[in-house]
């Protein structure tokens, strides 16, 4: 996928970041094609009716109402052990033709176009992303007007849907066709109904992360050290009793407050981020097993959508990659700067930094770590 994931959702992504969070529904068009490839039509049906997809990876609504489960799931057995949950595609087909919408939730978890688009968006927003998608068949609607907790991309892979948003200003409507993309921000009050053809969009999901958030964990250590004291007895008859203590505890609060470090606040928000992320090894059986013959001219890249922060922590240095840390010796420094720096790598291209053996030994354990995939 050429660009970024910002350029494919919504032009230049430069621009796009400083409006992202105003309060005002934006539109880009892309090549159709690209947005489709992401989760065609050909695609939903494979999920639905050729594997053994579970709930609640998949759920069914019908004007504005989510069905019960009962209704399109069905029980089986796995070694002997129950399976509860599958999704019944004969049932699932018959809602659908009666006007129900299929939603494939979750879609980043085991959709691996969508698992990459959703992780290459997470590095560049810096924020937790999600994605759904959602199958109408025509004339349908499957939600009533209803706002979401977080921000929105839209974007159309087969059919056509009518959207009605609601602004500031009023109602608007607005058509998405494949290759045209929506951003809505949160609370944006939408509704969407098919046309003449089947329609299957999906949704990003942006699950901010605010201002009051990083506050409340920064302070989460000088609070967890106030005394869990009882306020004295009688304080309801004399309230007094309460405000030159309360006073002085709220200056030393305050006088704490303003000790804590930014800078360790800010890196442990970032380590937070980048090891809290889900594993994304795609490839990594094929990576494993080419361990052996990996060699000083081996092409090695980076494995999209995977971090590669560098923390400085005295002698060591903080490998962070997404859903963990690794903790290395800190004279390895520059030749990891070499590799977070390049799309591509080979060993040799370590040699200014790392004896040739050396330079093997990293790079193997970066591709077993999952930062970096053997090329071909």
């Amino acid at each position: 996928m050429p660009g970024s994931a910002l350029d494919l959702l919504s032009g230049d992504a430069r621009t796009f970041v400083a409006k992202i969070w105003a309060s005002r529904v934006h539109l880009h068009k892309a090549d159709p094609a690209q947005l489709v490839g992401l989760f065609s039509l050909d695609d939903a049906d494979g999920l639905l009716t050729s594997s053994a997809i579970r709930t609640p990876s998949i759920r069914v609504a019908k004007d504005g109402s989510v069905l019960p489960e009962s209704s399109y799931t069905r029980g089986a057995t796995l070694a002997g052990k129950p399976l509860t949950g599958l999704v019944d595609p004969r049932k699932t087909l018959d809602l659908f033709t009666n006007g129900a919408t299929i939603v494939y939730q979750g879609l980043h978890r085991y959709w691996p176009p969508i698992t990459r688009l959703v992780a290459e968006l997470e590095l560049e927003l810096g924020h937790p992303c999600q994605a759904n998608a959602y199958l109408t068949p025509p004339g349908a609607q499957g939600f009533a007007v209803h706002s979401d907790s977080h921000d929105v991309f839209v974007f159309q892979t087969a059919g056509s849907k009518q959207w009605e948003v609601h602004g500031p200003e009023g109602a608007s409507d607005v058509r998405l066709e494949p290759g045209l993309s929506m951003y809505l921000p949160t609370g944006t009050p939408h509704a969407a109904r098919a046309q003449d053809a089947v329609s299957l969009h999906v949704t990003l999901g942006i699950n901010q992360l605010t201002w009051r958030g990083l506050l409340q964990r920064s302070l989460a250590g000088v609070l967890a050290n106030v005394p869990d004291e009882h306020l004295p007895a009688g304080y309801l008859d004399d309230p007094d009793e309460l405000v030159e203590e309360l006073a002085k505890r709220l200056e030393n609060l305050a006088t704490r407050v303003r000790g804590i470090d930014g800078t360790a606040a800010v890196e442990a928000e970032v380590r937070r981020f980048l090891t809290g992320r889900s594993p994304r090894l795609a490839g990594g059986l094929h990576d494993v097993l080419a361990l052996g013959t990996i060699d000083d001219a081996t092409p090695l890249r980076r494995r999209p959508g995977h971090p590669c922060v560098l923390l400085t922590r005295g002698q060591r240095v903080d490998v962070l990659l997404g859903d963990r840390s690794v903790d290395m010796p800190g004279w390895l420094r520059p030749a990891l700067d070499v590799v977070r720096s390049r799309p591509e790598v080979r060993p040799s291209d370590l040699a200014e930094h790392l004896d040739p053996q050396s330079a093997l030994v990293l790079c193997r354990r970066l591709v077993r770590e999952g930062l970096l995939e053997v090329v071909g």
